[in-house]
């Protein structure tokens, strides 16, 4: 009989009699993606093995040579020369047909009371669980590029939009740090998650348990899970952990891309707010004048990446039934590559505002213009002159057109000028009329003066833990 390494069957041959074909092989086969969760494979077969011994379920013995083999796998891993076959399909036989390789008759007790279905959840709820933390990790670091950047800028006056339109003058420092609390959401969306996936799949085997008297509660606790899962059918099938990672995943990536959108308009010749470092533009085959930010543009689609990503995983699970299915195998390649696509995104953003150089002559020059300080004037008369806010509304929205007409701006109407058209109006409306004026003036919580911004700027240097 040939040898049933050799025909990559030893886990599942009995039930045949002959080979699967080359095209069912590759198609079957995940090694090429779940290798990446080796150490995770191998953290589920020690705490099992473990969890076996201590029930005497197999021997001390057998647990140690079980144990020494890992160990070896551990550095051929680690040194690159673990030998991965794809004829062995996956991690898990991988692993399972090296461990026999090496300590012979106790590996094929390791699978004792476990299944490839409970396992390999398992291994990817682990892998999850580390990658939320990664992906918060790069999160805050852009914070803390952001929170740098805000407290040199708090003084720094540019227009603040709607509709891309010129609304009001606000500071830099404020705009920067509305990502910062963007950013601060996401980072709790993703603690969100990993807490929720913090469960043991593990003892749950195919489908139904097991009619071994497993102990989960340890295996849960060696593995830094918070409590084994309650139902066996749940433990195999859910993939909403995965589902909500990458939703949590996608929500901060469209905040990735709005800003990236921003440094886009921002660097353009038509808005000159700032301009990117070498290390972050690319130039042209042919106009040696360009700059591309290309960084930036790359980071808007790849989010769109991301969000495809969650909607495919979605739409693999939506029609499945209790409990495992094969179409649930392709969750890791999904989940893996937005995790991958995440971590490059929020390492370009860093960079780019790190070496980012701002313009602040040309941003309040644009702050000045479009009649932003136009809210103050409105302020200002039902401050001075007792006026209903909306029949200021209407004072200075003809102010406006006042100056429309005449190709100016507010402050450079003439007193004379908007006494015709309310003569209650002193030399005193025109201390609200400049930009500077306009953000001091925004004191409430939240607001864009930089007496606020200098407080929350504080404020996230003690949160993030950073050097004040």
């Amino acid at each position: 009989m040939a040898n049933e390494t050799q025909k990559g069957q030893q886990m599942w041959g009995g039930r045949f009699a002959a080979q699967p074909s080359d095209i069912m092989q590759s198609i079957n086969a995940s090694i090429d993606v779940d290798k990446r969760m080796v150490r995770e494979d191998i953290a589920g077969s020690r705490a099992h093995a473990d969890m076996l011994a201590e029930q005497e379920i197999i021997t001390a013995e057998d647990n140690e040579a079980i144990q020494g083999g890992l160990d070896q796998i551990v550095s051929e891993v680690q040194a690159g020369t673990f030998p991965y076959r794809v004829e062995l399909e996956d991690i898990h036989m991988n692993v399972e047909a090296r461990l026999k390789e090496i300590v012979g008759e106790p590996a094929g007790r390791l699978h004792t009371a476990r299944s490839r279905n409970d396992q390999v959840v398992t291994d990817f709820r682990l892998w999850t669980r580390g990658a939320l933390t990664e992906a918060s990790r790069g999160l805050k670091q852009l914070q803390t590029a952001l929170v740098s950047r805000a407290g040199a800028e708090t003084e720094t006056v540019m227009p603040g939009f709607t509709h891309l339109q010129t609304a009001q003058p606000v500071t830099l420092g404020h705009h920067l740090l509305a990502y910062v609390e963007m950013f601060e959401r996401d980072r709790s969306r993703l603690a969100d998650c990993a807490a929720r996936l913090n469960e043991s799949p593990l003892g749950a085997a195919a489908l139904a348990g097991t009619g071994f008297a497993i102990d989960r509660e340890m295996t849960a606790e060696a593995l830094g899970f918070d409590r084994p899962m309650a139902n066996s059918l749940d433990a195999v099938s859910a993939r909403d952990f995965a589902l909500e990672a990458m939703s949590a995943l996608a929500i901060a990536a469209t905040h990735l891309s709005r800003l990236a959108e921003e440094i886009v308009l921002w660097t353009s010749a038509q808005f000159a707010f700032a301009s990117l470092s070498d290390a972050w533009s690319t130039g042209s085959s042919i106009m040696p004048q360009k700059r591309n930010p290309d960084a930036a543009e790359l980071i808007r689609a790849k989010a769109s990446l991301i969000a495809g990503q969650f909607a495919s995983l979605q739409g693999a699970v939506k029609a499945l039934p209790l409990a495992y299915a094969k179409d649930l195998q392709d969750d890791k390649t999904l989940t893996f590559t937005a995790f991958d696509t995440f971590g490059l995104c929020t390492a370009a953003m860093s960079g780019m505002i790190e070496t980012m150089t701002f313009k602040p002559e040309n941003m309040r020059a644009a702050a000045a213009k479009g009649f932003s300080t136009a809210t103050d004037l409105a302020d200002w008369l039902v401050r001075e002159l007792k006026m209903p806010f909306r029949d200021a509304h209407h004072v200075t929205g003809s102010l406006v057109a006042l100056a429309e007409q005449n190709n100016i701006d507010l402050p450079e109407l003439s007193l004379e000028q908007m006494q015709k058209v309310e003569p209650r109006l002193t030399n005193d409306v025109f201390s609200v009329l400049t930009v500077e004026a306009s953000v001091a003036s925004r004191q409430s919580y939240g607001g864009t003066s930089p007496v606020r911004v200098r407080e929350q700027v504080e404020q996230w240097i003690q949160r993030l833990g950073m050097e004040s």
